[in-house]
């Protein structure tokens, strides 16, 4: 690190998962760059089925791909080096600087650790040398006393670049004081040094009811308590994990339309759905069991890191039944990169990337078969609709965007095809891409965000309300994603020492 001149840093930790941090970090991105700063998010290693494609091609975890947006830059792999993506049988997929390395148990992902930290240092010195800020994310919590010695991503983290640490509880759960405390006492004695501020997140109620527990804080930890951040459903940012997954409105009139997306064990790329759960007009739910099932209007299957794993779940749980029989019925029908896998003929494994067995026969309501490969195809893609027909209808020639991450060579697409891609990370291409059947109400694509583009979005959305003799709703304005960064910053603001954060944080003026 000799020589290089570094920006400011502060880093955020948690008392356990899904307590706020990656909110919280997107939050202060946007703050900082508001502020006219230069900003950039990391996260030494995530693990998360929820993953972007950088414009380069690279894969990182879907969260710093928000934290980036909220920072105003463009995402990068050295803002998410190390990407564990779970597959089954206890593994996961090692994804190193955006490009998978190895698939690998525990125990052997701990032998990996020694060679991936030098590549976390570099990624975070890279960043700190060419931003006024960085904001860091840790993961789970930093006093899991059974991986302290393998951490990569915690306290380790901050010691190397000497960053302030703010340390959430999540106060929904209960027990935030023992949470705060307890971690606290089980740090090592640098690295308490290191926490300088507490938070508490996801408060309902009136927050100075809170203030001889905040006083206590103060006293027995020796560490201000810098805020108390309310609880919020009223600002759009995507979740991070499936954790978080909820559906839409309740239809109490059944005057929705239906969606039901299968809520696949190991489903990725949930945030896919997110422009339906927030539409007008539209029923979203998630789908683990056939009593759940009901009578939807259109079914998705979504996204996988297992594909005939998850294929065998479907088929375990009879949803797989459900599925076909509610096709037969009219019913559309959308797979999306393992859904659309799923939805072929038959799924070809030579080389074991996806399970132990080299076959495996799929849905049957298209007429493709899918082949597994060692290589991953990872790319930001502009696409042309190309048919006009079920549930792109009035959309030919349509542009949108989205990005692909899969590992399988889907052949034996019915003519005409839904999809050309005319660009691949900014690369000039014409490949064809998805399939339709012949009345254009199954259809599979590798397309992630698809549902993002609002034409095709409504196109699917009035196919499937036509069904059941629905008028669907004005979709109102559409959403502002950086005004929601926007309000995310004014939440933060309002609910934190920001003088003082950015006093520890050593930012310019």
């Amino acid at each position: 690190m000799a020589g290089r001149n570094f920006g400011g840093v502060i880093m955020v930790q948690g008392t356990s998962s899904h307590a706020g941090k990656s909110i919280l970090v997107a939050a202060l991105c946007r703050v900082f760059a508001q502020e006219g700063l230069s900003v950039a998010p990391f996260k030494a290693q995530n693990m998360s089925l929820n993953s972007f494609a950088t414009p380069d091609g690279g894969e990182i975890g879907r969260s710093q791909a928000v934290q980036a947006a909220a920072a105003m830059t463009s995402p990068r792999v050295e803002m998410n080096p190390v990407l564990l993506k779970p597959e089954g049988d206890k593994r996961s997929q090692v994804v190193v600087m955006g490009r998978p390395q190895a698939v690998a148990s525990p125990r052997e992902y701990h032998r990996l650790q020694a060679s991936l930290w030098p590549k976390v240092t570099a990624a975070l010195d890279s960043l700190r040398s060419e931003h006024d800020v960085v904001v860091i994310e840790g993961a789970g919590s930093p006093a899991e006393i059974n991986l302290k010695n393998q951490d990569i991503v915690n306290m380790r983290v901050a010691l190397h670049a000497a960053a302030p640490v703010l340390l959430v509880g999540d106060i929904d759960r209960g027990g935030v004081f023992a949470q705060l405390v307890g971690t606290m006492e089980l740090l090592d004695r640098d690295e308490r040094a290191r926490v300088k501020g507490l938070v508490i997140n996801k408060f309902r109620g009136d927050p100075s009811l809170l203030d001889s527990g905040l006083d206590f804080l103060g006293v027995r930890t020796g560490v201000p308590v810098v805020g108390v951040l309310p609880y919020f459903a009223d600002i759009r940012i995507p979740e991070e994990d499936s954790l978080g997954l909820v559906g839409g409105a309740d239809d109490q009139d059944g005057t929705a339309v239906d969606v039901a997306v299968i809520r696949l064990p190991h489903i990725a790329n949930f945030d896919d759905f997110d422009p339906l759960r927030h539409r007008p007009g539209v029923r979203l739910r998630y789908v683990s069991r056939p009593a759940d099932f009901g009578d939807p209007d259109l079914v998705v299957i979504p996204g996988s890191k297992t594909t005939i794993s998850d294929l065998d779940w479907l088929r375990g749980q009879d949803l797989d039944t459900r599925i076909l029989a509610a096709r037969r019925e009219g019913t559309p029908v959308i797979g999306i990169c393992a859904g659309y896998q799923m939805l072929g003929g038959r799924l070809f494994d030579p080389h074991r990337v996806e399970s132990s067995r080299s076959e495996a026969e799929g849905l049957g309501l298209l007429a493709t078969s899918t082949t597994f490969s060692r290589d991953k195809a990872t790319y930001q893609t502009t696409v042309r609709v190309t048919a006009d027909r079920g549930l792109l209808s009035g959309c030919r020639d349509t542009e949108a965007t989205a990005y692909e991450i899969h590992m399988g060579v889907t052949t034996g697409q019915v003519l005409p095809l839904p999809f050309i891609i005319e660009s691949r990370s900014s690369v000039r291409v014409d490949l064809p891409e998805g399939a339709m059947d012949g009345e254009g109400l199954t259809l599979g694509t590798y397309l992630h965000g698809l549902f993002h583009n609002p034409q095709i979005r409504t196109s699917i959305l009035e196919c499937a309300a036509r069904r059941r003799g629905l008028a669907l709703p004005d979709s109102g304005p559409q959403l502002d994603q950086n005004a929601e960064y926007d309000k995310l910053a004014a939440w933060a603001r309002a609910n934190l020492d920001m003088t003082y954060i950015r006093r520890i944080a050593e930012l310019p003026r």
